[in-house]
């Protein structure tokens, strides 16, 4: 299996992750090798991690698991953990964890005395195929995504699909979105190869989804243009993510469960404004429904959710902006959607 080579950097896979991480540490003279973990991965990926590094951790670094840990008062606990344990510029922490701790860690690092080598492990399908790619690092902003961050590359990512074993069922099909949605921006016959056999945990079609990401980013490293794309969905997903996670009543979505929710009603979108085709329109709604779970919106709900739309990212002098698909496997960038639009693209998802 091919290693791929990003900016400044290789994601490698496997024994050429386990080649890659042991000469790399072994040529470099870092004065301090931090591991950072949570709660989960600490259990049940820091044995298997240990069985492939040749050399000795320093100190262990842990922070608690999930989304609503992805703020700054946890990177302030870390900035002082690296400090005391006598971190300094020639230092590097190793990331091992989901998207929410290669995110984090990577801001600490690259932040930590101005900046700090770091390499990150993703041990979810969902941040091999996404947060494995693009040196995007950040925080949330209370319960909106991803506010405070730099675009700084690790030294390497390293893809060790014995990981995925470790996962439960729910996990493992936050992945499938981002996998999906890769096919859908820019590789119709990757969609219709993963739709048609379901096997996305297969190393050749990880390996697919990161060189579809790589690919995208290496034309735009600072999302000016073509970067985008890899946004379908997530207007409204994000915006999603973020109201079941400060609702109370609703119930906290993973990040690809929520993003799954934003293609369909972005496909609505697609077929009202770009063109995209009815028959292509119902195949995306069907093959989403077919992983993930139909999120129950109330009027209120959307209200909200809609609210939070100004808090957007991408957004650029007051206008939101969204991604949208002409076609499968062909998407387009900065598309401003004619409020009307939302309440028909929500009545879709919920027929």
């Amino acid at each position: 299996m091919e290693s791929v080579k990003s900016q400044s950097y290789e994601v490698h896979l496997d024994e050429l992750a386990k080649a890659a991480i042991n000469q790399h540490i072994a040529n470099k003279n870092y004065s301090k090798i931090f591991l950072l973990v949570d709660e989960n991965t600490k259990e049940h990926c820091l044995p298997i991690f240990k069985e492939i590094f040749d050399h000795s951790i320093d100190s262990l670094l842990e922070i608690k698991s999930g989304e609503e840990n992805k703020h700054i008062h946890t990177c302030l606990q870390l900035w002082e953990d690296l400090s005391n344990f006598d971190g300094d510029r020639k230092s590097i922490l190793i990331n091992l964890g989901g998207g929410v701790l290669t995110d984090m860690g990577g801001f600490v690092a690259s932040t930590f005395k101005r900046g700090i080598d770091f390499i990150n492990i993703p041990t979810t399908l969902l941040s091999m195929v996404d947060a494995s790619i693009g040196g995007k690092t950040g925080v949330d902003l209370g319960s909106l995504k991803n506010q405070v961050g730099v675009i700084n590359q690790p030294q390497m990512v390293l893809i060790f699909p014995k990981f995925l074993k470790t996962l439960d069922a729910r996990q493992t099909k936050s992945g499938y979105a981002e996998m999906l949605k890769h096919g859908l921006i820019r590789d119709k016959a990757y969609w219709e190869d993963i739709v048609a056999k379901g096997d996305f945990t297969d190393a050749a079609r990880i390996q697919k989804s990161i060189a579809i990401k790589n690919d995208v980013v290496l034309q735009d490293p600072t999302e000016q243009g073509v970067r985008k794309i890899l946004n379908f969905g997530h207007t409204l997903g994000h915006a999603i993510e973020s109201y079941c996670l400060d609702n109370p009543n609703k119930k906290t979505l993973l990040h690809g469960e929520a993003i799954a929710a934003g293609m369909i009603l972005e496909g609505y979108l697609s077929h009202e404004l770009r063109g995209l085709s009815k028959l292509a329109l119902d195949e995306i709604k069907k093959a989403f429904l077919t992983y993930f779970d139909k999120v129950e919106f109330t009027e209120d709900d959307i209200d909200a959710i809609l609210q939070l739309l100004k808090y957007d990212k991408k957004n650029s002098h007051g206008n939101v902006n969204f991604v949208l698909l002409q076609d499968i496997g062909n998407a387009a960038t900065d598309i401003k959607i004619p409020e009307e639009l939302f309440s028909k693209a929500f009545a879709y998802y919920k027929e």
